[in-house]
């Protein structure tokens, strides 16, 4: 039988990493592809927060004496049909799709996290109707509901955040419903009463921050479901409405007329919105991995 070396297993579960800078190393180490999907949602918050700097052009300038020009030194990946560049539209649209998906998802889950707290702590009849609300906007998916959303309210910024929004609130009322369910019986809580702390610091302070673990991976999970649903929305024609740039309007605009003799105007926009998507995908699986004991190895 071979003996069991325990320097080394000890360095393999990270005892040494002790610092913050070793233990950030210790798990990119250990997660490569959440490592990787973190760095590419940083390089798409950088690209947001410096698009006036890093775009050669104004993405809303108009030049018909160069439009549909191919990739070239002038424009690196080329220009649309009434001769803006596409680099510039994309870098610039970065911002949106971001916009809208740290928004949805920090409102969604706002108002998610109120709801399920209330719900799982108070219990009753409060329970029973906010899980009965919740069962309604669950019967529809994300998509369609967001669609109903924004045809009622109409196609802008602040309405497609809020479409995308409600329909996330269901999914993170109902983990911190459970979480919070499975929590007030526990003896810290029954401890918490029995000196007379009031119900809602109880769920405040001592029920709330115990189920934010499980919150942050699913909010990671559903920011690459909102950046694709926003997309989604912009390409039917009801997302963030022109002359804004917006990867989805951006494939609408071209997907089918110029696919064929323009196909950098479909290509460059569907990269983007995939390596999004990917890379927040990426980081969630990751960081459910780090932050569920049931999937550490």
């Amino acid at each position: 039988m071979a003996a069991i070396d325990f320097e080394v297993e000890l360095k393999r579960a990270g005892a040494h990493a002790t610092g913050g800078w070793r233990r950030v190393l210790f798990l990119a180490q250990r997660h490569v592809l959440g490592a990787a999907g973190l760095t590419i949602m940083t390089v798409f918050v950088l690209t947001a927060i410096f698009a006036d700097f890093i775009a050669r052009y104004d993405p809303l300038s108009v030049d018909a004496a160069h439009a549909l020009a191919r990739p070239s030194w002038a424009h690196w990946m080329g220009t649309d049909s009434f001769g803006r560049d596409v680099f510039s539209r994309i870098i610039h649209g970065a911002r949106i799709s971001l916009a809208v998906g740290i928004g949805s998802t920090a409102l969604g889950g706002t108002i998610g996290v109120i709801v399920g707290l209330t719900s799982g702590y108070l219990s009753g009849w409060v329970d029973l109707m906010f899980q009965r609300v919740s069962d309604i906007l669950q019967a529809l998916p994300l998509l369609v509901l967001a669609l109903i959303m924004t045809a009622a309210l109409g196609p802008s910024l602040p309405n497609v955040i809020l479409a995308i929004a409600i329909p996330l609130i269901p999914t993170v009322s109902r983990v911190t419903r459970a979480n919070t369910l499975a929590l007030r019986e526990q003896p810290f809580v029954e401890a918490a009463k029995s000196i007379g702390m009031s119900e809602i610091r109880i769920a405040l302070r001592h029920v709330l921050p115990n189920t934010l673990a499980p919150l942050i991976v699913l909010a990671t999970a559903q920011l690459g479901s909102t950046i694709l649903t926003e997309a989604s929305l912009s390409f039917l024609g009801l997302g963030i409405p022109e002359p804004y740039p917006s990867w989805g309007r951006m494939l609408s605009e071209s997907a089918a007329e110029y696919v064929r003799t323009a196909p950098w105007l479909v290509i460059f926009p569907g990269i983007a919105i995939s390596l999004a998507v990917f890379g927040a995908n990426l980081f969630g699986d990751a960081l459910r991995d780090i932050l569920d004991p049931r999937q550490r190895g």
